[in-house]
């Protein structure tokens, strides 16, 4: 994001407390970019998650400041906690997703493409098995990181904690991920 579209969201975020019209800009700045971060934590229900998080947003416009970073961290952080009131369908999810198996006649089959779409789908469980496993926080972290973009100050801001613990968070989930990972892995080569 440009800097001249900081200082316009900043603009944008204090005009919308006298004329509401103006919030419209900033959610179509930033509805595509928190929609997609939603969708990959909870699927179909990002879209109501998105409604619940401009809602709140909205209402609390006036209370919104910049504390050095832009509104899109403040709504990545309204969006991280309208999903913490949804954390145990999420959870619930990545161990769904964990438990489901390959197809057979794909795993048998001896196309390249067919094994590809195996070892996909594999990484796939695994991947949200490593994720159902992380604490709330390191989760959180790890993911606006890795799908929202934010650096260490955005996330930090968007949390309400100090940049520290978003450091040692994300380094515990990347850690945790990798050791997951890795030991499903192993235990995958020796069956």
């Amino acid at each position: 994001m440009a800097p001249s579209q900081l200082v316009d969201d900043d603009v944008l975020m204090r005009e919308s407390v006298g004329c509401p019209e103006r919030f419209a800009t900033l959610f179509d700045r930033h509805a595509v970019a928190v929609h997609r971060y939603l969708a990959r934590r909870v699927g179909s229900a990002a879209d109501d998650l998105l409604a619940e998080t401009f809602l709140i947003a909205f209402r609390r416009r006036a209370t919104y400041r910049s504390q050095g970073a832009d509104p899109r961290a403040w709504l990545y952080g309204i969006a991280t906690n309208v999903l913490h009131r949804h954390r145990r369908q999420e959870e619930r999810r990545y161990r769904m997703l964990a438990r489901l198996t390959v197809a057979t006649d794909d795993a048998m089959s001896n196309d390249d493409e067919a094994v590809e779409r195996v070892d996909a789908q594999s990484l796939r469980q695994q991947l949200a098995a490593a994720l159902a496993r992380l604490k709330r926080g390191d989760r959180d972290v790890l993911l606006l990181t890795a799908w929202a973009g934010l650096s260490y100050v955005e996330i930090a801001a968007a949390l309400a904690i100090p940049v520290g613990t978003v450091r040692s968070r994300l380094n515990r989930a990347r850690r945790l991920t990798r050791e997951s990972l890795s030991s499903a892995m192993i235990n995958e080569e020796l069956l």
